[in-house]
């Protein structure tokens, strides 16, 4: 914690002026009654056993156990007169008293005050006082700051957020692209709202809902939608967050969360990323007993032991189910297992439509193009693409959101941000024709996906770009359109290598030529479209750390092995012919449009295929008309 001058000041005072005082006290109470009684004026003692034998001492006051005297004497040089002295005397004089007596001298002792030992006690008590008052308040000052000192035996308590009447603000409303999902989760509302039409015919409420689907589905959204219908308590956690250095806490903790759930039973129990503590147990090289493991251990004895969770529902996300232990994924712990994936055209313009309610949109601005220019994007996609749009509308002073900044947002999003046009050149051509390459193939290539546009306008690492848009969401692919995605990511090398050379062939090509070799390597060994017959040669990805093997092995031979480069390389030799042939073929189309491109720096679709159907013929793709 930060201290002020000020704490430090309304510390360090206080303590001073009590020191101050205790030592004024220990020197008062050493002293006994010297320090009231004391004389101004000192005297040797050999001059005050002169004054004794001359008869001139009246009186003697012994103080500090015989080590001082208070004389009482009379001095000539003040004309007789009684003088008050004060005389050290020394601690081997055992014949002073008995002289003292023998010449009648009025002798009286003071004994000595033990208030010396006292304050010398709480002196010795006020500063380990202080210091441990000082560290009461800082401790109770921060019990209020998460992981403060003041929550240093708190640590076996679960840090579950809690909110009694569920007021998440997310209904299932708000919830949109994702029906197969919502239709499971709303039969969990019923549950709890009614669970007596359930129980009436034998059937068992359901103890855990697992969501499992990629990064920004809407597996969260859907928890707090549920929460929000159901108006149960709602107890929200994070997986890691059960997991401490220390052994046992996480195990703690989950006892403590699953107490508080059953205290305000019916309720939900919400926790993401559980994969961060139900990874399989045993993983790793030679397995172990490890703190999350232990933390996993009490969370399966929790869901599903001895004693019954009535009215609790845990409903999980995870975008990592492969690697959840198997006994945490059984019927009685995670009853039902609901896929969140990402939306279909269909799903998307809900969506959007869903994001756009506050959003202010331009009459023009079409969202079924918008669903349709983005498959594959998720939930969190589709929201970041129209908060993109916005914040370009704003910087560029406009009222309201048009198609363009819907474009530019897509463009950012997919392939980074706008980099600085280049000026004409030979570079600049050399990456003109490039993507003209491109371009052209995915045109005269039946089984390509259509152009959308072609761009010389750099884009993160890209210095040009040429977009295509599927006809639809295409779950399945074959064989025809595999080998036109090859062709057409070949055909920018084609470029270059049929108008400069080989000799001058760049390095523009290498994340194609990546990908290229992907596809084909997959279509050998895990599709079966080669020569090789319909077999799967893929081997499974092991990982350490899973309870998996440690070394790898291969699933086939050496012989399969050349033999599956030998058809990974037919395929690509074949595909890089048939584009270098249509580089050939439309090599006066090819130069017409580099002009172009390099004049506008920016060509559409559809001005791209008028010009390229003025040479050749365009094949005549499908069109995909959504049902919506």
């Amino acid at each position: 914690m930060k201290l002020s001058w000020r704490v430090i000041l309304l510390w360090t005072l206080p303590v001073a002026i009590v020191g101050f005082f205790l030592w004024q006290g220990a020197f008062s109470g050493a002293s006994g009654d010297l320090g009231r009684n004391a004389a101004n004026t000192r005297m040797t003692y050999g001059r005050f056993l002169e004054y004794l034998d001359a008869g001139r001492v009246t009186s003697v006051d012994l103080y500090e156990g015989g080590r001082t005297a208070i004389v009482e004497a009379i001095d000539p040089d003040l004309d007789g007169r009684i003088q008050r002295l004060r005389v050290d005397l020394p601690m081997a004089a055992p014949e002073l008293v008995s002289r003292l007596r023998e010449n009648g001298i009025n002798l009286d002792a003071h004994p000595m005050r033990n208030d010396g030992a006292i304050w010398g006690l709480l002196g010795n008590l006020v500063f380990p006082i202080l210091l441990v008052t000082g560290l009461f308040f800082l401790f109770r000052r921060s019990g209020n700051v998460p992981g403060g000192p003041g929550q240093a035996m708190n640590f076996g308590k679960s840090k579950a957020r809690f909110q009694m009447d569920a007021k998440t603000g997310v209904l299932f409303d708000d919830v949109a692209g994702i029906k197969e999902a919502k239709e499971e989760l709303e039969e969990v509302v019923t549950f709890l709202k009614k669970p007596e039409r359930f129980t009436a015919v034998g059937a068992r409420i359901p103890k855990g809902v697992l969501l499992v689907g990629p990064p920004g589905t809407g597996k969260t959204l859907l928890a707090k939608a549920i929460a929000g219908e159901a108006g149960v308590p709602f107890f929200s956690i994070s997986g890691s967050e059960f997991v401490e250095m220390f052994v046992g806490v996480g195990a703690s903790r989950v006892r403590d969360l699953f107490k508080k759930a059953k205290e305000n039973a019916p309720c939900i129990i919400f926790i993401d990323e559980i994969d961060a503590v139900g990874r399989q147990r045993g993983a790793g090289i030679g397995g172990g007993n490890d703190e999350r493991e232990q933390t996993l251990n009490q969370l399966l004895t929790e869901m599903d032991g001895f004693e019954g969770n009535t009215g609790i529902i845990v409903i999980a996300a995870t975008n990592r189910a492969d690697v959840l232990d198997s006994a945490l994924l059984r019927p009685g712990r995670f009853d039902r297992q609901v896929m969140v994936d990402t939306p279909d055209i269909k799903g998307r313009l809900e969506i959007l439509e869903v994001h756009a309610r506050n959003k202010k949109i331009a009459d023009g601005v079409s969202l079924d193009t918008i669903a349709r220019r983005t498959p594959g994007f998720s939930g969190a996609d589709l929201a970041n693409l129209l908060n993109e749009a916005a914040i370009l509308t704003a910087r560029r002073r406009k009222e309201a959101i048009e198609m363009s900044e819907i474009d530019d947002a897509v463009d950012r999003i997919v392939a980074g941000m706008e980099g600085t046009p280049l000026v004409d050149s030979k570079s600049k051509r050399l990456i003109a024709y490039h993507e003209v390459g491109h371009a052209i193939v995915g045109t005269l290539v039946k089984d390509h996906d259509p152009v959308q546009k072609v761009t010389l306008i750099p884009r993160g690492q890209a210095q040009g770009l040429t977009w295509f848009t599927p006809n639809e969401d295409q779950m399945l692919i074959s064989r025809a359109q595999l080998k036109a995605r090859i062709t057409g990511a070949l055909g920018g090398r084609a470029a270059e290598e049929v108008i400069f050379g080989d000799a001058e062939v760049t390095t523009g090509a290498g994340g194609d030529l990546q990908q290229v070799t992907g596809m084909a390597r997959q279509m050998v060994t895990r599709f079966g479209m080669s020569d090789l017959g319909p077999v799967s040669l893929e081997g499974q990805t092991t990982e350490v750390f899973l309870g998996r093997d440690l070394m790898s092995r291969s699933d086939y031979s050496e012989e399969i092995a050349s033999r599956v480069d030998a058809q990974v390389r037919a395929i690509v030799d074949q595909c890089h012919q048939d584009a270098c042939r249509i580089m050939r073929e439309n090599r006066d189309c090819i130069d017409r449009l580099v002009d172009l491109l390099v004049e506008k720096e920016t060509i559409d679709g559809d001005e791209f295929r008028q010009i390229v159907a003025e040479y050749a013929e365009v094949p005549e793709k499908e069109r995909f008309v959504p049902q919506l």
